[in-house]
This record gives structure tokens, sequence and C-alpha cells, in this order.
């Protein structure tokens, strides 16, 4: 068996997948970039024959030829949509029966987020992107997650949360159902439009598709920042959400009496809404006084990777001479 790299490493979200042929040094040997990766809609299969494509142009850049024999030591994948225990372990099995690695190990996507994040396996992400998500890890191997498979799960947040939650006061504001709000002018407005009835009309009968409602939600933190008052109770509502996704992560790992990480990541919290973030600093400096939060800027697929480069036991310099790769001196 002529191993060729020490780690596959994969990040695979809903519109992106990022692959990284990592050396045992640390280097990378080979990168390349996907679609998104979503079993729900295409089927295990499916999703991973797409992956393997991403993987074998990643594999060419490196000069490394699929076929026969794994060419690397261990495949680290942090895919979106393995929620549960039973998913991870039915994409570990399809990821192992491609013969890739030697050892091949599946986690939610969220871990890439917080390991891309930290030093070490230690501290808590929060991940809010067009949904929402929560984990936690220890050096020990210890883990905390959520299903965060929606409602039924008792979620929510993430921007699909926020522009339904935003139509649905404006809509109540404008017939009278709800308390006044300048949503009710400014959501429609994004369209064109000038009343939110002509907005629901639009919406219900595809003039506006309804994939287009995400882009409510920066009007949403738009028309908040102005001051409205209904708008601004809907973001200190995401902010409360984050905080108890990281808050109840902390305490199921006893970090909440000891400094440690909050990862902030998703294109919600990357943003930084400066009414959103601070809110979150004051709900933690509250609730979990010793948390640092901070959001992550590093790439997820270097979480995989270094996740990777954790379950070879490679040395510090590895670590190290990966994390200058994706993120400079």
């Amino acid at each position: 068996m002529g191993l060729t790299a020490s780690v596959l490493a994969i990040d695979a979200g809903n519109s992106k997948t990022d692959v990284a042929l990592v050396g045992a040094d640390g280097r990378v040997l080979g990168t390349a970039r996907g679609g998104g990766f979503s079993p729900p809609s295409v089927g295990v299969e499916a999703a991973v024959d797409a992956l393997a494509e991403t993987v074998r142009r990643a594999t060419t850049e490196a000069g490394i030829a699929i076929g026969g024999d794994p060419f690397t030591s261990y495949t680290s994948a942090c895919l979106a949509n393995a929620d549960l225990a039973v998913e991870e372990q039915r994409l570990r099995e399809t990821l192992h029966a491609r013969g890739w690695a030697v050892t091949t190990d599946v986690r939610n996507d969220t871990f890439a987020v917080l390991r891309a994040g930290v030093d070490e396996p230690r501290g808590v992400a929060v991940v809010c992107g067009a949904g929402i998500n929560c984990v936690g890890m220890l050096p020990d191997g210890r883990t905390s997650r959520f299903p965060a498979i929606g409602r039924i799960s008792g979620d929510w947040g993430g921007g699909a949360s926020l522009a339904e939650e935003a139509l649905w006061y404006a809509a109540r504001a404008e017939d009278g159902r709800g308390e006044p709000t300048e949503l009710a002018w400014t959501l429609p407005a994004h369209f064109g439009l000038t009343t939110m009835y002509a907005l629901i009309e639009a919406l219900h009968l595809g003039q506006v598709p309804g994939r287009r409602k995400h882009e409510l939600t920066p009007v949403l933190f738009e028309t908040a920042a102005a001051g409205d008052a209904v708008a601004r109770s809907i973001v200190h509502r995401q902010a409360e959400e984050v905080v108890a996704l990281a808050t109840v992560a902390l305490t199921r790992l006893d970090l909440l009496d000891e400094e440690a990480p909050v990862l902030l990541g998703g294109s919600v919290l990357a943003a930084r809404h400066p009414l959103l973030h601070d809110r979150i600093a004051e709900l933690l400096a509250t609730r979990a006084p010793k948390a640092v939060p901070q959001v992550v800027t590093a790439p997820p697929v270097l979480g995989a990777a270094l996740l990777g480069l954790d379950g070879t036991g490679a040395p510090g310099e590895a670590h190290a001479r990966l994390r200058t790769h994706y993120m400079g001196a």
C-alpha cells in the first residue's frame, strides 16, 4: 500500500464543497472546490458521487492517482446534513467504501468551523447561516451537539428563520393584527413593491421566487439598525438563541466555569452586525462570563484538515504549517 497523502480533508456545505490533500508534515498537496452537498435532495450515493468528482480534481492537482489501494491514511469529512449519529454512520460507510483512506471519520460540518478557530480541539462553535447549529468538543474526545434539524428539534434562527419572522411581523403590522413596524414598508420595497399585500401575493404566486426570501435578512438588520423596535426584537431573539446553544454546550462539557472559546460562524454571524454581535457579547458576559467569543475567519476546510491531523497523531509543527498555509504568518 503506497500512501501518498496523510489526510484527505473534506468540508462539504449546502452551497459548496472544499477538498484538500495534506501531507504528514502539514503541507497542502492539492485542493479543489465543488458544488453543495445535499443527500436529502439527491440521495446519499448521488451526493457522494458528486463529492468524489471534487476529490478526483484535488488528487489530480496533487499528482495522485485514484484506484486500487488507499492513497491517504485518514479521511476527515465534515459534512452538511450529517446531523444525526445514524446519518454520520451511513455517510462514513459510503465514503469508506470508496477506498480513499485507511480510516474514515465523518462529522457534522459545524465541527470544521470549531476546529478551524482554535489551536486545540477545545471549545464551542455556533454556526448561523441559512439555519443554526452548535457543537462543542474537548481534547479527550468528548463532544456536545444538537440534532439541529429544524423546529422539530427545537431550533430557531439563521437567515431562513429571520426572513420568515420578519415577513410574519410585517404582514400583521399592515393588516392591523400586530404592532406597527417599518418592516411593512422596507421588506416589499426591496422587491420594488409598495405594500406587504403585494409582496405576499408575489411570493404566493411565484412572481418573486421563494428562494429569494433570504434577501430579506439584510433588510431586517438594516431596519433594526435604524431603530425599529420590532426588527430589533427579532435580532435580539437571534442573539438569545445563539447564547442559549453556547451556554448549554459549555455546561455539558464542564467549560462554563473556565475560560473557553465560543466561535461564531456562518453568514449571519460572520457579518458582525453590531446589534446582533453586541447583544451576544452582552448575554454571554452574564450567562457564561468566562467564555471568549470570537468570529471565525478561517476557512472550514482548515478545520477538517486539522481534525485529520489530530486523528493521525501528527506533530504540532504539522498543524502550524497547515494553519499558516490557510491563514498566513
